[in-house]
This record gives structure tokens, C-alpha cells and sequence, in this order.
């Protein structure tokens, strides 16, 4: 009978034992997720050639490209001016190198792209290739997008949101 409490005591403290270790291997999981940029709110301010401005929310992903975006962002907003390309992009040049995680992937209007690790572009319509996720535009429609970016040049503001 004592060896049957002995062990049932065992088996209890080694549970609370792994219990509590699980509980703080999650909490550095977590505090790790708030550095990254994955899941980062941004806005993107575009001004087309006739002045007119709009100011677009989107999330960034979770790479390490993005996290290096995010950075980019922490120290200040990131003007682009963009040209279309192909009629189904914006695409310009970020004026700093960012690490690439490029997959073949089909892109949807409002994917923010970073292409060769240089240059980013906004989507408002398909196209596969590879490249590297950074975003999406969230809450506008294609038919929107197509709108807002126009037929000719824009320039695009991307910043850190500050607020909620």
C-alpha cells in the first residue's frame, strides 16, 4: 500500500512538474510573436498623379522578410513610387535590400510583394511567380483597388499603424 502512494505521488508531482513547463515554454513563445512583424498592422497611403489620396489598412505576414519590413518601418514610413506593370500591379523600388522567402504563389488583389529582394508591389489583380509574400490589404475590394491605384503612377506611404 505504501509503494502504491508513493508512486501515485510520484506520478502527481512529475504532472505538475510538466504542466508548469509547459506553461513557460509558451509564455517565450508568445513574448517571441510580439517582436515579429508577422501579423503587423500597417497603413499604405497612395496619392495618384492627380492628387487624390487614399489610405489603405493591411496586415503584414509571417516571414522573415516581412519581420525585416517591419523593422524597416519601426525607424520611420517608407515612400515608393510606383509605376504599373502588366496591368495588374504597382511596382517600385523599396531603395534598401530585404531578405527573401520566395515560393511559387499566385497572387490576389491587395497581396503586398516583395519581388528580388528589392522592389515592392501591390496586386489588384493575378499573377504566379515566385516571390515573397509581405502582405495583404485587408477590408478593399479588387474592384477598389483597381480604382484607387489607377492607370498611371502613384506614390505609396507605408507606415507603422500607431493607432487602433
Amino acid at each position: 500500500m505504501k509503494k502504491l502512494i508513493l508512486l501515485l505521488g510520484a506520478v502527481f508531482c512529475l504532472s505538475v512538474a510538466c504542466a508548469n513547463g509547459s506553461a513557460d515554454t509558451s509564455d517565450t513563445a508568445n513574448s517571441g510573436a510580439e517582436k515579429s512583424g508577422g501579423g503587423m498592422n500597417i497603413t499604405i497611403t497612395i496619392t495618384n498623379e492627380v492628387g487624390k489620396t487614399h489610405t489603405l489598412a493591411a496586415t503584414l505576414s509571417d516571414n522573415k522578410s516581412a519581420d525585416a519590413f517591419a523593422e524597416l518601418l519601426k525607424k520611420g514610413a517608407v515612400t515608393v513610387k510606383m509605376h504599373d506593370y502588366g496591368s495588374f500591379e504597382k511596382v517600385g523600388s523599396l531603395g534598401t535590400t530585404l531578405p527573401r522567402t520566395d515560393t511559387q504563389i499566385t497572387t490576389e488583389a491587395g497581396d503586398i510583394i516583395l519581388y528580388q529582394g528589392n522592389q515592392i508591389t501591390i496586386y489588384y489583380d493575378t499573377n504566379s511567380w515566385n516571390f515573397t509574400r509581405l502582405g495583404k490589404i485587408t477590408g478593399t475590394t479588387q474592384a477598389e483597388l483597381k480604382s484607387i491605384l489607377g492607370a498611371g503612377d502613384v506614390t505609396a506611404v507605408f507606415a507603422e499603424k500607431t493607432s487602433f
